[in-house]
């Protein structure tokens, strides 16, 4: 065979070859960017490069999928549904330490279901696999905890706070066990 066609072959086969692999990760950066939303575009600008929030949320996704993940029996469902009523009613009175017990509350949900619950950044991070939308609202309920622990957050503050709780616990607590989900 002619030296000049074999090269040509070979230039052809690496073009098709990196043509590919570039199709590949443009698929895989949309499926991470739809999978989980703005908290992709976090990650982005988090790690400073694309490359390095797709690897990150990777790991995400490979951690969770580790975890025993699971629903809550409906008794224990039923009790996380009866003290957060407890604590929604006590926001009126004292919002402060409501936003306190919201944020306790999660934790425990979080943990009953199987998340790991020892470090913010990591049970952010955990969630943020499968409940991507709502995880910015987590962030955001846990950053005005803090602030409100320092004396820096206001009553309107805490009432964001608390909605963000709530999105959280809601979702967290999810269908009992016994229903199917839809």
């Amino acid at each position: 065979m002619d030296p000049k066609v074999i090269g040509i072959i070979v230039v052809v086969v690496l073009v098709l070859i990196v043509a590919a692999i570039m199709i590949s990760r443009k698929r895989e950066a949309e499926r991470l960017r739809k999978a989980f939303g703005t908290e992709y575009d976090r990650e982005v600008e988090a790690a400073g490069s694309r490359s390095k929030a797709e690897a990150e949320l990777h790991k995400r996704e490979k951690r969770v999928e580790k975890l025993d993940i699971r629903p809550l029996p409906p008794k224990q469902r039923e009790t996380f549904l009866s003290e957060w009523q407890e604590v929604q009613t006590r926001f009126v009175d004292d919002p402060r330490k409501s936003i306190a017990l919201a944020d306790a509350l999660v934790g425990e949900v979080m943990k009953a279901r199987g998340y790991p619950v020892d470090d913010f950044e990591q049970r952010a991070a955990d969630i943020s696999v499968e409940h991507p939308e709502l995880v910015s609202n987590y962030r955001a309920a846990h950053e005005i905890a803090v602030r409100h622990r320092q004396g820096k957050a206001g009553t309107e503050d805490l009432r964001a706070a608390f909605i963000g709780y709530r999105s959280m616990f809601e979702e967290l607590l999810g269908t009992p066990a016994e229903e199917p989900v839809h």
